[in-house]
This record gives structure tokens, C-alpha cells and sequence, in this order.
């Protein structure tokens, strides 16, 4: 199962990963792709998200507190930037259009899946290192560059939102996050990190993350 270069780290997680194909192509991904996904659903999804991604923008923002290295602080700052004001921008154009405003969006209960997601990435920087919430975060990053970059093209009702995760803009970020994370285990683990037990850790801590984004589009299912 090929995927985009985005290092070595993500290919061997990825391959490693039980749920990562009921992620990338999930029924969710797959109606986005087609354009008809319910537009219920994906305004409750991007509800969701925009909740997520503030979470989300916090742990890259407690990545670049326990950064090794100047290049590790700025590749994470980097990425809270995008989030902030690339990512989340989108959101709330899209739900403006939709006639939710800024403060309804503020106002959104975030759904179980969403906590577990979200609190399981920040426990991870919490309680553990930089390598742990880079392995709890990839997924999210990386998996949504793989979607975009899959999905590209096809246009429809949904090619804004998979224009962001698929132009060169994203493509390029995933690429800096994918080299941050070799960078960062080669810095604290060696040139043998594959083969490391604590590797083999941050495997399954990047499986369960996948799992719980394959949980994020079945909320976006189930939830309008």
C-alpha cells in the first residue's frame, strides 16, 4: 500500500497501522471526494473540527515548548500557524456561508469523539515527550495531506475544502512534518531508531491516533 513521501517515520507507522486505510478512505472521505456527501453532515463534521483544530493548535503549541532544537521550534510553530490561520479561516468561511457565524461555532459541544481525540494527543505531549506527540499528532497532519493529495482534482462540492488539504501549500507542510519527525528521532534516538523499542511504542501510540481519526469521520456520519 504506497502512500506520499512523507518520510520514513510516517511510512513505516502507516504500514503499521491497522485502521489506516478505514481512515484515508473512509465513507465520510469518500463522499467529500464524490461531492455528495450531505451538506448536514459535513457542517456538523466542520463544526467538530474547528472545536478540534484549537485543541489541536494547543499540542503543536506544547510540541514547541518541549522542542529539542531551534528547527524543531520552528517547524512546530510553523505548524500552529498554519492551523490558525490557514485551516481554522477556512472553517469559518464556510460555515458563514452556511449561516454559522463565528460565535455559533465558539458555542459548539464538542461530541465524544471529539474529546477522546483531542485529550488522548494533549495527554500524549503531557505525560510524555516531543516523540510522543509527534506520533499521536501524524496521523492528523499527514493522513489529511495522503486524503487531499488522493482526492485532488475532482472538484465538486467539496474542492475547497480538499483543495486546502491537497495544494501545494499543505503538500509542503506535510513534507516539513514528515522530515521533522526522522530529524527528531535521529537527534534522540540515533541512526538505528527503527529498530528500537521505543520506536515500537510510538508505532502503536500513532495506530491509536488513527484509530480515533477514523472515529472523527464516522462522528461526522452519525451526528447531523
Amino acid at each position: 500500500m504506497s502512500g506520499p513521501e512523507y518520510g520514513r517515520a510516517f511510512a513505516l507507522w502507516r504500514a503499521a497501522a491497522p485502521a489506516w486505510q478505514d481512515y484515508t478512505h473512509h465513507a465520510f472521505v469518500e463522499g467529500l471526494g464524490r461531492g455528495d456527501l450531505p451538506r448536514a453532515n459535513f457542517l456538523h463534521y466542520l463544526r467538530q473540527d474547528y472545536v478540534f483544530l484549537i485543541h489541536f493548535a494547543r499540542a503543536w503549541a506544547l510540541a514547541a515548548a518541549k522542542a529539542d532544537t531551534l528547527a524543531e521550534l520552528q517547524a512546530a510553530s510553523a505548524t500552529v500557524q498554519a492551523l490558525v490561520h490557514v485551516e481554522m479561516p477556512l472553517h469559518v468561511q464556510i460555515c458563514a456561508d452556511a449561516g454559522i457565524d463565528a460565535a455559533m461555532l465558539e458555542a459548539t459541544e464538542e461530541a465524544p469523539a471529539n474529546l477522546a481525540y483531542t485529550r488522548y494527543v494533549l495527554e500524549a505531549g503531557y505525560s510524555g515527550d516531543f516523540l510522543d506527540l509527534l506520533a499521536a499528532l501524524a496521523p492528523c497532519v499527514l493522513g489529511y495531506g495522503e486524503i487531499g493529495a488522493r482526492l485532488a482534482g475532482r472538484g465538486g462540492a467539496y474542492a475547497d475544502w480538499i483543495e486546502t488539504y491537497g495544494g501545494p501549500e499543505y503538500q509542503a507542510l506535510c513534507r516539513d512534518v514528515g522530515a521533522l519527525i526522522d530529524g527528531a528521532l535521529l537527534h534522540r534516538l540515533g541512526p538505528d531508531w527503527a529498530g528500537m523499542p521505543r520506536f515500537a511504542r510510538l508505532t502503536q501510540r500513532f495506530a491509536t491516533a488513527t484509530r480515533l481519526e477514523a472515529g472523527f469521520w464516522q462522528m461526522g456520519l452519525d451526528g447531523a
